[in-house]
């Protein structure tokens, strides 16, 4: 089954691996944003998420990939804020490494599976979530995740113990790790990580990759 082998595929397991998503939401101009991919590719990000609420997210995802391209390592860029097919269709075009949606469309999460692309849809309650990977999503994008917090994430454990869970919304240095300790299968920051010095994203993203990973 698709689905599975999705959940169980490379995009998935490096995800897993790296636990975070470095949502880079309108950088401009390009140059920032190409420079700041560099500096959290430095600091040990392997997963990138560029968002397409603007008119030239498509065409940012297809350069950040080319500018990983030169770079050591394996990288995976997604795309994200994904709520139409035609965003699906130019993810894909872009070639997107996965998608990502702030809410839960059950027929764009078919659509994106049955055309081999993992997708992270949005949800909150527990049936909006378990709707969710029932469509077959790869991983359920906790949305806005600093409205429920991390024990929401260790209640859900006991119900929806197969579901993987990538808070994503007001995630920072105060609560990534909290979120990760109760079970979350990795995190998605934006903000705290796009406004932040140098110092501090480096910080922020070795406090969530750990120690094996810097």
């Amino acid at each position: 089954m698709r689905t599975i082998g999705m959940r169980g595929g490379p995009v998935a397991s490096a995800i897993r691996a790296h636990r975070l998503i470095a949502v880079l939401r309108r950088i401009e101009p390009r140059d920032r944003l190409l420079s700041l991919v560099d500096d959290l590719a430095d600091a040990g990000v392997r997963a990138f998420e560029i968002t397409l609420d603007a008119a030239s997210g498509a065409d940012d995802l297809a350069a950040v990939r080319e500018h990983l391209s030169g770079r050591d390592g394996s990288y995976l860029v997604g795309a994200g804020t994904i709520l139409r097919r035609e965003q699906l269709d130019a993810a894909r075009r872009a070639g997107a490494d996965f998608g990502v949606s702030p809410v839960l469309d059950v027929e764009l999460v078919r659509v994106a599976v049955d055309e081999g692309l993992p997708f992270v849809p949005g949800a909150m309650t527990p049936s909006e979530i378990a709707a969710a990977w029932s469509a077959g999503a790869t991983f359920v994008k906790l949305f806005p995740a600093s409205a429920v917090g991390p024990q929401l994430v260790r209640e859900l454990r006991g119900p929806l113990p197969d579901v993987a869970l990538i808070p994503t919304g007001g995630v920072d240095a105060s609560n990534a790790t909290a979120f990760l300790d109760a079970g979350a299968a990795a995190v998605g920051i934006g903000g705290a990580i796009t406004r932040a010095t140098p110092d501090e994203r480096r910080a922020l993203v070795h406090a969530i990759l750990g120690e094996s990973h810097q």
